[in-house]
């Protein structure tokens, strides 16, 4: 348990830190009007706030910074929302919101831009169900020799239709056979892990039922393609602007993972397991490559039921409170903006 000397000490570091990208020292900590301790002090406790995990010293300064463990109880006991005013670029959302006529992909789309705007940081907007959809039946439905319609119905009830290019020499017999197998198999699987199962252990099944297989997992790939256009990202390159990534290993690591849809909901797993707002700090991430990284999200629903979810990526040198206090009010706003479109 820290004294209220240690976190008044450590807050101040991190807000300092935040702000400036340098290591702290105990000088600059003691000419803050709000701290009123000496350097001598100071010291004494930023020693003893190294020992315990919640700083760090770079080995080419005096200063210290905060370690993810110090970001984490400055998240969960120190840090202040009601400094922090958003809201001018609560403003800037809201005016986006006020039309009604954006198509829905367009709007995700577009709240990925403005965040990225808005924000320092990357930003990723999950497509509605992308994290939870299943597939209960697929379809297909020939139109001609080499046309068919898709029909994917999942267990929210949504039908999407998608015309499809059948493989040239493919009888419906062999397309029929495919779809059972699909249908078995593919039953409550989430869209997203449908890649993964698909070329494992149903491809080894198709193998050996289906003629033409290959050509007609082609074909399915347009639909899968298709949710994964569900994940919109914005300022990716920011992350080459923050001086924590002057390391263009590590800096490419992270480009590479957003290049990836796959990775990305990888990274975001877990996140829609409940509303109100989540943070996960340089480690707790699943992924290592952003393991120097914090993600804050916040997700968008309907009715209760969890459309999407909306994320900000950067490092674990972050503004916490102002990322915080600003997805708090994109996620309503969105909510707002899915009750008007369900109505």
């Amino acid at each position: 348990m820290l004294t209220e000397r240690q976190r008044h000490i450590l807050s101040a570091i991190v807000d300092d830190y935040i702000r400036s990208a340098e290591p702290i020292g105990s000088r600059s900590i003691s000419k803050r009007g709000d701290v009123g301790f000496s350097p001598a002090t100071i010291r004494n406790e930023m020693s003893d706030l190294e020992e315990m995990g919640f700083l760090e010293q770079p080995h080419t300064s005096a200063g210290r910074i905060p370690s993810h463990k110090g970001y984490r109880y400055y998240v969960d006991h120190l840090m202040h929302y009601g400094e922090q005013s958003v809201d001018e670029d609560v403003d800037v959302m809201k005016r986006f919101f006020a039309d009604r006529l954006q198509q829905m992909e367009r709007v995700i789309q577009q709240v990925a831009m403005i965040l990225s705007q808005v924000t320092p940081y990357t930003s990723i907007v999950m497509g509605p169900e992308m994290l939870t959809t299943t597939m209960k039946h697929l379809q297909i439905v020939p139109l001609n020799d080499r046309t068919a319609v898709a029909i994917v119905v999942t267990n929210t009830g949504q039908v999407e239709n998608r015309t499809v290019t059948i493989p040239e020499g493919i009888p419906m017999s062999e397309i029929e056979k495919f779809v059972s197998i699909l249908n078995a198999k593919l039953k409550n699987v989430p869209l997203l892990h449908f890649k993964s199962k698909l070329y494992t252990e149903i491809a080894s099944e198709m193998s050996r039922y289906v003629s033409g297989y290959e050509e007609l997992l082609i074909m399915l790939d347009s639909i899968i393609e298709r949710e994964e256009e569900r994940v919109f990202l914005g300022g990716t390159t920011n992350m080459l602007t923050q001086p924590e990534f002057k390391d263009v290993d590590k800096v490419k690591s992270i480009l590479d993972l957003l290049a990836e849809t796959p990775k990305i909901i990888q990274l975001f797993e877990g996140t829609g397991a409940s509303s109100g707002i989540q943070v996960r700090i340089g480690s707790e991430n699943k992924l290592e490559a952003v393991n120097d990284c914090s993600l804050i999200t916040a997700t968008y629903s309907y009715e209760g039921q969890m459309l999407g979810t909306i994320g900000i990526l950067g490092p674990t040198r972050m503004d916490y409170a102002k990322m915080i206090k600003l997805l708090d009010h994109l996620s309503k706003d969105m909510t707002q903006l899915m009750e008007r479109w369900y109505k």
